[in-house]
């Protein structure tokens, strides 16, 4: 069967999202501030709107080494600034956050943002969430399912009566305010467990895949077991949406690229690896090369090398969303703008023609 024939789309939505992370530049050793941070970030959403861009994403971590803790407070700033292009959580760690109060904060934003709103929800390789909120790690999964079994119910409802393990119950409780939209469109953000992609088939939600790099074919079985589910829980093929995640760096050729994003690259994952308590040794340049090869899930390249890989991805998967991570380890703001504008120009116009054929 060929792809088309599989999954009609109307072209594949692009964005680009931030974890806000506060690294030092591996050249000058100097670290931005929070604020300054902030200021790029809400600049970054701003120049995406009008490149023309379809999804701009804000991750949530409570560290000093990241400048994003209250998402939707960042989210709700940058709505003021932009018109169209959609405001999305990456991700919202749902087993630490009350229901409820999600529910009203993306609504309202919502609200302010004239129906843009969207929260991809996630567990978080980062627990730090848990001691500062005052939940038991060991719980991790069960807080999870239910929270989300509990927004799904506020999202559908305007009075709700409902009682579970982890907060007190609710009867017949007013969720105020409602969206702009007729729900708050929520994906399940997973990293790689077949049972994250078969929850969020059986409840029709739509899946956003992190793969940051390696073989983006192993991938493949998880994409379409969360598809049979979602098909076997009754749920049409069209409205089980994936969307795919990942670290890109665009410069006017390969090579520029790869020059350009190697230190920061290897930084960033040294700090990262170093926070989770792994070894935090560089990446070598050798281990890079290959990192970054064609058949690799790293978008490192020129516009027509990041193309080719998207089109790669998306004859894989059939997928209906793509969004990169372009400005980690410490990127000057000056080439995270170079690479927005690249990404608009030459690379989103071919791949909404490719992914709108029938």
């Amino acid at each position: 069967m060929q792809k088309g024939e599989e999954h009609k789309n109307s072209g594949m939505e692009i964005g680009i999202y931030t974890l806000g992370d506060l690294s030092p530049d591996p050249f000058t050793g100097k670290t931005i501030s929070s604020g300054q941070r902030m200021k790029e970030i809400m600049e970054v959403a701003k120049l995406a709107d009008e490149a023309g861009l379809d999804v701009f994403g804000v991750g949530e971590h409570h560290r000093l080494d990241y400048a994003t803790s209250a998402v939707p407070v960042v989210l709700a700033a940058i709505a003021q600034s932009t018109k169209r292009i959609k405001l999305t959580s990456a991700t919202t760690v749902l087993s630490t956050v009350d229901p409820v109060r999600l529910f009203e904060d993306y609504s309202t934003l919502d609200l302010v943002s004239d129906g843009r709103a969207e929260i991809i929800a996630g567990r978080g390789a980062f627990v730090e969430s848990f001691p500062l909120f005052g939940y038991d790690l060991n719980d991790y999964d069960a807080l999870f399912s239910e929270n989300l079994e509990l927004f799904l119910k506020l999202n559908e409802n305007e009075r709700v009566s409902w009682s579970g393990q982890f907060r007190p119950p609710l009867i017949n409780a007013e969720i105020a305010p409602r969206p702009l939209q007729s729900q708050i469109p929520i994906w399940v953000g997973v990293g790689g467990t077949p049972e994250s992609a078969a929850r969020a088939g059986r409840l029709g939600l739509g899946m956003a895949v992190a793969i940051l790099g390696g073989d983006p074919e192993r991938f493949k079985p998880l994409i379409d077991l969360y598809r049979k589910t979602g098909i076997e829980a009754g749920h049409d093929l069209d409205k089980l949406k994936v969307g795919i995640t990942g670290h890109g760096y665009i410069s006017k050729t390969t090579q520029q690229a790869k020059g350009e994003y190697y230190s920061y690259y290897t930084s960033y994952w040294s700090n990262v690896n170093r926070q989770l308590g792994r070894n935090s040794g560089l990446i070598s340049k050798s281990d890079f090369e290959n990192m970054t090869g064609q058949d690799t899930a790293l978008f490192v390249g020129s516009p027509q090398q990041i193309t080719e890989k998207i089109l790669q991805q998306y004859e894989l998967f059939g997928h209906q969303r793509f969004m990169a991570q372009i400005d980690i380890g410490g990127i000057p703001f000056k080439k995270i703008a170079e690479g927005i504008e690249l990404l608009a120009t030459k690379v989103v116009p071919i791949i909404r023609r490719e992914t709108n054929k029938s």
